[in-house]
């Protein structure tokens, strides 16, 4: 058997990004330790069953510094990732407290354990989109770079924010190889059910299909409802691309010469609107005829734009996209129907 070239230590490894991550890394011949909290075991491990034995699964949970220290001891990983995270935006505004132990607080708690242990070794911080928030002033069709501005207004984006402003003061103040990189809207079949993509093609199939016993929404209640799919805002600008082209560029980001920010992005607009036009088209429906805008869905504060600028990944990583917007919705689409039939 080939022997291993490096360790990789993957939080959320059972998570849309993290097992994309940790196939990608099989590949590459490296050595996968991946870590899920105990209350995952029996439920969210469906993304990772293909490669279970391939992997070696720990747990624990960025609140406990004692176990990630332990972790790192055992392992001693040469790149961390940094993937875990409470990210539904939704969920924070219910939860600001857990939100904070895990997302703003965790990666402190996992840099400070590499800081004792693993000086040397590399770490990624899954930063995003959200902490540039709305902005003031901030035109319509502007591309967000690494510069900002920076303007987080709800309390996922503002913990993701505190993160990424730690991994700046390792990175610049304690000289640890830290790399952050703000991914934006990126989709998979993989994507977790409380995610406007993965609502709105699920609610789609469900429609096609007649489903009568449809899964529930975010609120507890059936994702269709009378024959229609109630939905939050439809005219957000957001910049979709595919989680299976974004972990390539976390690789390349962490395999750079030099630590530092990374937007990752395609650059292309689309409303929500537009997802929902692609997911009913590509299933022969008129979306028109079934989703409507209902308040209860409407994020107290509400992203109206977001685009990404990748420049710098493209020319400092070589990094691009592959998949594009029309493939990435029918992929999702034809993944849900292989899952309802």
């Amino acid at each position: 058997m080939k022997e291993k070239t490096k360790t990789a230590f993957i939080t959320g490894v059972s998570g849309q990004d993290g097992s994309y991550l940790a196939e990608l890394l099989l590949k590459k011949n490296y050595r996968v330790v991946g870590m899920v909290r105990r209350t995952s075991a029996n439920t969210h491990l469906e993304n990772i069953k293909h490669i279970r034995n391939d992997i070696e699964v720990v747990y624990g949970d960025l609140i406990d510094g004692v176990v990630l220290t332990n972790i790192l001891l055992q392992y001693k990983p040469d790149e961390i990732y940094n993937i875990a995270a409470q990210s539904v935006p939704r969920e924070s505004f219910k939860q600001p407290i857990h939100t904070a132990e895990i997302t703003a607080l965790g990666p402190v708690r996992l840099l400070e354990a590499m800081k004792q242990v693993l000086p040397k070794s590399r770490f990624y911080q899954a930063s995003t989109c959200e902490i540039f928030g709305n902005p003031e002033g901030a035109p319509k069709k502007t591309f967000f770079d690494e510069s900002g501005p920076f303007s987080p207004n709800n309390p996922y984006a503002i913990a993701k924010y505190y993160a990424h402003q730690m991994a700046l003061y390792y990175r610049n103040y304690q000289k640890m190889f830290v790399s952050c990189g703000i991914l934006f809207n990126h989709e998979s079949p993989r994507r977790g059910t409380d995610f406007v993509s993965r609502k709105i093609v699920r609610g789609a199939v469900c429609l096609k299909l007649g489903v009568k016993n449809p899964p529930v929404n975010e609120d507890g209640k059936p994702i269709v409802q009378n024959g229609k799919l109630p939905m939050g805002t439809l005219e957000a600008i957001r910049d979709w691309g595919f989680a299976g082209d974004y972990v390539e560029a976390m690789y390349r980001i962490l395999n750079h010469d030099r630590p530092g920010d990374f937007v990752i992005a395609t650059g292309v607009k689309h409303t929500i609107r537009d997802f929902c036009d692609e997911a009913f088209s590509y299933l022969g429906m008129d979306y028109k005829k079934y989703v409507y805008t209902d308040p209860a869905f409407v994020r107290p504060s509400e992203i109206e734009y977001m685009v990404g600028d990748a420049s710098k990944a493209r020319k400092l990583l070589v990094w691009k996209p592959r998949v594009g917007f029309k493939d990435l919705v029918r992929m999702m689409v034809d993944s849900e129907l292989a899952a309802f039939k």
